[in-house]
């Protein structure tokens, strides 16, 4: 079994992060730090153990924010993600009232931890100038740091506090357009997970700014938008489809075949489908599982019909496995299949204990 995430935040990383800072600090109390650190780690959660090894320093250091900072940033290189990110929400808690130093030294931990969540309450509290230097990282090099302008701003960051303003899809437009068809995957994946937070409220801008870049041309920008418009796909939005080639409702399903009837909780249910195209060009084929009150939906594949009435057979086993995150409980449920956004099957079965 894999080990928990927070087993990482650890007497190993907050070691690390000592060593990094009484490198700079000599009359940095390292041992203190990390036996304070380490202390009353265990029952935490990962981001608690974050913000308690972040407030330890903060309690420990005894020194002012820009004096701690200086030394993070000295300290940078010899980080890594478990030992930096704590050191990005220590930048967080402590330097709000110092802008101008606290991006600095984010930048600088940037490359070697993420800052995607430190950055939040400065963009909360200082707005368009956190953005402008943001911007700025755009710019950069050092891939890490592109892609933490984008990151750090998306509308719905995962894991993150929401900031309302950047809900609109207005202002961070410039660092979008700036990285659009940046040369590393790493950053291109971040601009499109951006874009398709936009879609969740605002489609229709979405489409257009996509629309935009590809008029615009660029070596990556087909899959960018492919990757952004992924939502939108799994609800079958027309415009989304048409971004992508495909006609809305083109297509039909043949045959619909289950495996079986019934299925336990923690097995899998195979299936086949075998889909034909109306019209030459892209099948986008997703498959929904339903129960009262509930509808998921999931990738099935993408086609491209060379002519009319081509077909295809596509086989998917759906897995019941339980998660933390989901119950499933037992009874009846539909699948259904969708082509180009329009469900042309459906198939009832019963989750059984």
């Amino acid at each position: 079994m894999a080990q928990p995430l927070k087993e990482l935040v650890n007497a190993a990383s907050v070691g690390v992060l000592a060593d990094g800072l009484a490198a700079s600090l000599p009359a940095f109390a390292r041992e203190r730090f990390v036996h304070e650190a380490v202390s009353g780690l265990g029952p935490l959660e990962l981001k608690d153990r974050v913000r308690h090894v972040a407030r330890t320093l903060g309690l420990v250091a005894g020194l002012p924010f820009p004096a701690v900072a200086a030394a993070l940033r000295a300290g940078a290189p010899k980080f890594d993600m478990w030992s930096g990110w704590p050191a990005t929400d220590y930048v967080a808690l402590h330097g709000l009232g110092d802008l101008d130093v606290a991006m600095e030294t984010l930048a600088a931990i940037t490359p070697h931890a993420t800052a995607e969540f430190a950055v939040r309450p400065f963009l909360e509290r200082h707005g368009q100038a956190a953005l402008e230097i943001m911007y700025g990282w755009a710019g950069s090099a050092d891939e890490h740091l592109r892609r933490l302008a984008s990151e750090g701003t998306r509308p719905r960051l995962p894991w993150a506090t929401r900031v309302s303003w950047l809900m609109e899809p207005g202002p961070t437009l410039p660092i979008l357009n700036r990285l659009r068809d940046d040369p590393s995957e790493y950053v291109r994946r971040s601009v499109a997970n951006h874009v398709n937070d936009f879609t969740k409220g605002h489609p229709e801008a979405a489409i257009a700014l996509l629309a935009g870049w590809r008029a615009s041309g660029g070596s990556h920008v087909e899959k960018v938008v492919r990757h952004a418009v992924r939502g939108l796909l799994r609800e079958g939005h027309p415009e989304a489809l048409g971004l992508v080639g495909a006609r809305a409702g083109g297509g039909a399903v043949e045959s619909l075949t289950l495996s079986a009837g019934r299925v336990a909780v923690g097995e899998k249910l195979p299936f086949t489908v075998v889909v034909t195209a109306s019209e030459p060009g892209p099948v986008v084929l997703r498959y929904a599982v339903c129960r009262e009150g509930s509808r998921r939906v999931f990738h099935l594949g993408e086609r491209v019909a060379g002519v009319a009435g081509e077909a295809f057979s596509v086989t998917k086993s759906h897995s019941f496995r339980p998660v933390t995150t989901r119950v499933e409980p037992p009874g009846p449920r539909t699948l259904e299949i969708m082509v180009n956004g329009v469900v042309r099957a459906t198939a009832a079965f019963h989750l059984t204990p």
